[in-house]
Parts: C-alpha cells; structure tokens; sequence
C-alpha cells in the first residue's frame, strides 16, 4: 500500500510526481533490461527438431525417430509412440536417451519390415520446469497416404485434471500469501492483532488453503503429467513415481514446512497473543519473526525448486531471486489483506499500524521492483518476444496493474496520513462513540436483587454484545477518514487478487524468449532450401584388423539449412560393423567455408546420425569421413557432392 517514502504524514504536492517518477523509472529500467537480453531459452521444453523431420518423405523406412528438445525433460516408457497409417504401433515403445553434447535427443527404433505410407509420431514429456508438453507430427514413408490416426488437439495438462491442478495451483499461490503475509502483518506492523480473532482466521485459513491445495498437486500431479484420467489419482505406483521427481519433492518438502508452521501459529495467536510481560513478549518476536522467516523462505523455496526458476540460464541466481520475489508479494498482498480485515473488523487497529505497513509495503515494492527487472529479463530477453508473445503480452498486462494498485496505494497512504493527524491531534473518534452511544438505547439491565434464569441471562449477555458491536462499527463508520481509507484498501486488494490471478497465469505460460527460439529453429528445420537427398556409399580400409567395410551416408533433404545425417558402417561381410569413433567434415572450397566438424552419436551397432547438420549455402561440398577401428587405425575419405 505504498509507493512513496515512508514518513507518515502530510503529502507535499512534490510527492505524487516523486511517486510517478519512480513507477516510470521502474518501468523504463525494465523494457531496457528486456533489449538487453541475447542468451539460450530458458523454461517451457519445446520440440526443436526431429529425424524425419515433420511432413518429410523418405524413400525407405528408417530404423528410428529421433526427436530434439531445448531442454532437459523426463518421459516414460510410453512417452514416443509411433503410429503406422493404419493406427497400429510401429515403434519398439522404448524411448532412448541420446543426449550428448548438450543437444537434448530422445528416440524409438522402429519395427522392420514397415509399409509405405503416412506415419504419426505423437510424444509427451515433463518440462525440467514442471510442465507437462506434449506435440505430434508426421512423415511419410514412399509417398503420402491416408491415414487412419488424427493428431491429438489437446495439449498435455489438459480436461478436467488440468482444470483442477491450475486451480489448487491458484490456491496454493493465495494461501501463502494469507499465511506469511498476514503472519508478518501482527509480527510487524500491529503486535496486538495477535488476539484480534479476525486476523487468526486469516492466517489459519491461509494455512489451510495451502495446505489442501498442496495435497491436492500432489495427487493430481500424476494424472497431469501422464494419462489425465481423474481416477489415476489414486493410483499408488503413480504416487510413488511422483515422489521420485524434482516435483514431487518439493510438494512433500511444503508438506513438512507447514507442519512447522502450524506451531508458529499455535505460538503466535497463543503464548504470543495472550504476553504481557513487554521484555518476554520482545524475546519471543524476535524469535517468531526468524523462525516464521526461515519456515516462509523454505516454502517459497519449493516454489523456485521445481518450476521455472530453477531451469534455464543462471538458475543458481534465480532461484534466490524468485524465494525473495515471492517474500515480496507475501508481505505486500499478504499485508494488504490483513489490513483490510483489520479495518473492517477489528474496532482498535491503530494509525500506528497503518503506518508501519506502509514502511513494510515500501520495502516489498522496492524488492519486487528489483527481482522483477530480473525476471522479465531472464524469461523475455527481448522486444519481439515482449510483444510477440503470450508471455510477453502478459507480462505487460502484470506491470500495468502493478502501476495501477501503485496509485491506488498513494491514495490510501494520503487517507492513512489524514487518518493519524487526527488521531494524534484530537479525540474525534472518542466523541463520534460518545454521540453514537447517547443516541443508542440502553442494553437490557438486570437488577442486583433479581434472580433470572441460566437461559435468560446468556441472551441478556448475547443482546449486550451486540449492542455494544453496532455502536463500535457505527462509530468507526462515522470518521470519514477511516471510511475513505477502508474503501481504498478494499480496491486495492481486488485489484491484488486480479494481479495474483495474472501473475499464475505467467508461471504456467511458455517463456517469451523460449517461445522466440523454439519458433526460429523450427523454422530453420522445417524450411530449408529444396535439393535432392544424399546417398554415398564409401568404400575404406583403415589397414588394421577388421579394418575393412563401407560407408554408406545419407544427408536429408540435401538443401541449405538444417539436414539429418545418417551413417551405416559396413564390415566385409556386408553385417553392420561397430568402431569406436565415426566423424564427418563439410566443406565448401569455392567459398572457403570450412571444414565444419560434424560428431555424429550413435544408435545402433553400426548406425551413427546427426539431426542438425547446417549447410549454410548451396554448392559442391567435399564431404570427409573420419573412421577409427581400434586405437590406432584410422582412415579420412572423401567425396564431392551437390547439395543445395
């Protein structure tokens, strides 16, 4: 609820232009830090390649699809299924890891002996971010054809289970930000709220909204990630299987850190609440407010473990960055909250408390300003993606609101000061329940020597009570400056709980500058120049003991750009022969380009490939093959050819 300085007060005129001088640096700082970014994806894995690549036609069946990602990802047994143009499985259903060299490769061999046609690779996976992704494409072996198969629609994460894991994902995000927030609310701005029993419903069902939300992920998480079907959430080899991901983990660690905060509740709105004694009540603040932090830290923490802060570029800056990004929001929404129920509710919150929030909301905007900049910058990297992009225009949509409840917090901050000149000045509010009190009728009496039933007396006692509520809320209802800041706070917090909405929507959403990449190597891969297909056969001797055989290469689909390399090494016996060590070179004399090294991994006994050979222009390219048979024996040949 703040965006000016701290001092309470009177607001010199200078102070609304300070205030939208700093909001306007702020931003302007962030969209330059954005045009400053130019480094690898990072979060979201998306598919950048693949062998064949998506509508190819190949003249014969491959021996397996590989797929290339941009970043780390978990599948399942399960997770490539390849599908003949009659619907049935053409795959060995057994995905292999080919990571190597930092490209990111999994495949599936293929079955032998596959007719011609139209063939469907459809494949889900696990984001390094926690995020389900899934895709398909096709290839076509000879010719197209029709195909029985439809290429799934629905994304991974979706129906029913994904309605409900983004739910208890926005529940999760709001039940922190009551607990900790309202937590730091009574440790900080406002001591006495301890026995104030409005505030210790918000922080217990802060407490327990995150608690059910985080059980709930825990169960859906496999259903989510794998079959989607609601019933599999109560599947015990599924749970088991969630427990052993980074996921996983980090819902359980959250599990156990709120049971730890449920002692810190106890003690806070118990021991603390009912403290007399000032030296004792000082020695247990201090050490509620370091343990609450530490236990508040730690659930944040479990955020930034699993989800996009820790993948992708600096993720050991990131993560800190996002557990400090998180503390913000908590103690400015959280705060914000507790504020407002206070106002409402609670007949003796304090200028003093206002006050001290405002200080408290100062420093959150300061920290979420910075770790914000940071941020932006890391996911979005630059002005297209900002723009161009759902992450981007999201994100936009988050700073305007962030400047919109700025406002708004310099006009409750204006009303608050009102509020404490009066407070400090003169007794109005004790005069406005003076007045309110002479022109309420008299609570029921009993006299001294009447004797009235058990029944009697606990509705005498119930009516007094409420007497005595109506002519308390009608007193603070008749100060102006209490009415106008409760209004103010009230909008403030929806357009907090509208900024917390968006704010989920951005964990869950692709980053920009991920989006950006993906775009552009699928481009790159799915649009080369048109040229013929390669096919050599290379007969060579590396003069040692099984040292003979024949080199058979093919190079798809032979234009610039992106192109898939395979390579057969055959022994005399014309059986595939397995060597240690297979490279290749390209190189382009005309043009003095080159030789550009190409290391192929391998698959199979006998079987080497590369998915993302790049031949920058057209031309008669000398293409060497380096093969090794043992430690010694080695032998280079070479072949021009044109591609292109």
């Amino acid at each position: 609820m703040t965006a000016t300085a701290p001092r309470f007060g009177p607001s010199p005129t200078r102070r609304p232009l300070a205030a939208v001088a700093l909001l306007a640096a702020l931003i302007s700082l962030l969209f330059g830090l954005v045009l400053a970014g130019a480094s690898p994806a990072s979060a979201h894995a998306a598919l950048t390649g693949s062998d064949p690549q998506d509508g190819a036609v190949v003249a014969t069946a491959p021996q397996d699809v590989t797929l290339t990602f941009s970043e780390q990802i978990a599948m399942g047994d399960d997770s490539i299924r390849v599908l003949d143009p009659s619907g049935k499985r053409a795959d060995d259903g057994a995905p292999r890891d080919l990571t190597s060299g930092g490209a990111v490769r999994y495949g599936v061999q293929l079955r032998s002996g596959l007719p011609d046609g139209t063939y469907t690779v459809a494949w889900q996976a696990v984001s390094a971010d926690s995020h389900p992704v899934s895709g398909a494409f096709t290839f076509s072996v000879g010719a197209p054809s029709k195909t029985t198969v439809a290429l799934p629609s629905a994304d991974a994460g979706g129906g029913l289970v994904g309605a409900l894991y983004g739910i208890a994902r926005y529940a999760a995000y709001a039940g922190f930000i009551l607990l900790a927030g309202g937590s730091a609310f009574v440790l900080a701005c406002w001591q006495r709220g301890a026995g104030a029993r409005p505030l210790q419903r918000l922080v217990v069902r802060g407490w327990i909204t995150l608690t059910a939300a985080t059980l709930a992920m825990l169960l859906l998480r496999n259903p989510y990630t794998g079959s989607g079907r609601l019933a599999d959430a109560f599947d015990l080899a599924g749970l088991q299987a969630v427990l052993d991901t980074k996921p996983g983990a980090a819902l359980v660690s959250r599990l156990l850190l709120l049971g730890a905060s449920a002692l810190f509740i106890a003690v806070l709105f118990g021991a603390y609440a009912k403290r007399e004694d000032e030296k004792e009540k000082q020695d247990l603040t201090f050490g509620l407010a370091t343990g609450g932090a530490v236990i508040a830290a730690g659930i944040a923490g479990t955020w930034a473990l699993a989800e996009h802060a820790s993948t992708g570029i600096q993720p050991g800056i990131a993560m800190p960055v996002d557990v400090l990004h998180l503390l913000a929001v908590a103690g400015w929404l959280g705060g914000l909250a507790a504020l407002l129920v206070a106002l409402y509710r609670t007949p003796d919150v304090t200028s003093g408390a206002v006050r001290r929030f405002s200080r408290v909301a100062f420093g959150s905007v300061l920290v979420l300003a910075a770790t914000g900049l940071y941020q932006s910058w890391r996911q979005v990297g630059s002005w297209s993606a900002l723009t161009g992009t759902r992450y981007g225009q999201v994100l936009i949509v988050k700073v305007a609101l962030v400047a919109v409840l700025v406002g708004v917090a310099w006009i409750s901050r204006r009303w608050a000061g009102r509020l404490a000149e009066r407070t400090e000045s003169a007794g109005d509010a004790a005069q406005a329940a003076d007045s309110v009190e002479a022109t309420e009728p008299a609570a029921p009496a009993v006299p001294p020597d009447e004797e009235v039933a058990p029944e009697r007396a606990a509705q005498l006692s119930r009516q007094r009570a409420a007497l005595t509520a109506t002519k308390e809320k009608r007193a603070r209802d008749a100060d102006p400056d209490r009415s106008g800041l409760r209004r103010s706070v009230l909008v403030e917090t929806g357009i907090a709980v509208v900024l917390l909405v968006v704010t989920t929507i951005l964990t869950s959403t692709e980053p920009g500058r991920t989006e950006e990449e993906t775009a552009r190597g699928t481009t790159s891969a799915a649009s080369p120049v048109a040229g013929d297909q390669v096919n050599l056969s290379l007969p060579f001797d590396t003069g040692g003991q099984n040292g003979k055989g024949t080199v058979r290469l093919d190079i798809s689909p032979g234009g610039t750009g992106s192109n898939s390399v395979h390579v057969w090494i055959d022994g005399t016996d014309e059986r595939p022969l397995d060597v240690p060590e297979v490279k290749l070179a390209f190189t382009l004399e005309s043009k003095d380009i080159g030789p550009l090294p190409v290391v192929p991994d391998r698959l199979t006994e006998g079987h080497w490939t590369s998915s993302s050979v790049q031949i920058p222009m057209a031309g008669d390219w000398k293409v060497a093959v380096t093969v090794r048979t043992s430690d010694i024996d080695q032998t280079t040949i070479e072949k021009n050819v044109k591609i292109g």
